[in-house]
């Protein structure tokens, strides 16, 4: 499933060519992905000026012109890819072609500046849907959610009293969606790794001082792995098609049995099952 940094990156990748640019045709190839479409979801994005793309959470969110927002989800292989059309010309002709959708190419959306976008999800767990602009952080797919880690929002003082009391993991604290909106599993196990705590530590008896430094680190690794392109595990390309490469980074995400990489520790990176989850980490530089 694509973490934060994925769907951030992929944001980035069509906004040069979504945002202010009009929506020219609007090609639904298939009545639903996990969910069915809007209702003439076809009619209500075709003509419309895309004002602004955004994200909350792994949601990416186009505001429209005529006052509604399309909310878009990747699911667990959906992507969004860009193509330019081909321009032949000769003398008063242009001829723009783009190549004919493929099998698993659900949603697609011609651009007025030439651009095609195109959603393709092979597994079809990825899901679209429209609301009014106003009331789209209400839909209940983000309603609830906490604040964006790297928001303003999201800072020391909150988190310590977030975390104060709670009985659970620091892991499935980190991972619980109305704490912190966007974290998963990669880089919760990243940011635990670069802290120092082991993912098993109840949450509530972090010190203060330790569970305000998870704030910093949060950000910096969500950061890390914007700049690389995100980590393109298994399905996940950017919205060029192209794989990122921050998985080249991970320090102990994946890296079961290999050597811890902090200087002068000879232990290995162990992986334990919570909640369902794989959690890796070093037993010795996490406590």
């Amino acid at each position: 499933m694509p973490e934060l940094p994925e769907v951030e990156t992929v944001r980035c990748g069509l906004s040069p060519v979504m945002e202010g640019f009009r929506i020219d045709q609007a090609d639904i190839r298939r009545p639903d992905l996990r969910w069915p479409f809007p209702e003439n979801m076809a009619d209500r994005l075709t003509g419309q000026t895309v004002l602004r793309l955004r994200r909350r959470s792994k949601y990416i969110l186009a505001d429209l012109s005529g006052g509604e927002s399309l909310l878009i989800h990747l699911g667990m292989s959906g992507r969004m890819l860009i193509s330019q059309a081909d321009v032949r010309s000769a003398p008063g002709i242009f001829v723009h072609a783009h190549p004919a959708p493929e099998k698993h190419d659900h949603v697609v959306l011609d651009m007025s500046g030439g651009a095609r976008i195109t959603f393709n999800d092979p597994r079809r767990f990825g899901a679209m849907d429209m609301a009014p602009t106003p009331e789209i952080d209400a839909h209940k797919l983000l309603t609830g959610l906490g604040p964006e880690p790297l928001g303003n929002s999201f800072d020391e003082p909150y988190l310590i009293a977030k975390l104060k009391g709670r009985n659970t993991p620091i892991k499935s604290a980190l991972l619980d969606q109305r704490i912190v909106a966007g974290l998963g599993n990669i880089y919760v196990c990243e940011a635990l790794y670069r802290a120092g705590i082991a993912p098993t530590r109840k949450a509530g008896r972090l010190s203060a001082a330790r569970a305000a430094s998870l704030v910093p680190i949060i950000r910096d690794v969500l950061g890390d792995a914007i700049k690389a392109g995100g980590s393109s595990l298994r399905d996940y390309r950017q919205a060029d098609g192209e794989l990122g490469y921050f998985q080249h980074s991970f320090r102990v995400y994946g890296r079961e049995g290999n050597p811890c990489n902090t200087e002068g520790c000879d232990d290995t990176i162990r992986r334990i099952v919570q909640s369902g989850r794989s959690s890796f980490y070093c037993p010795t530089c996490q406590r």
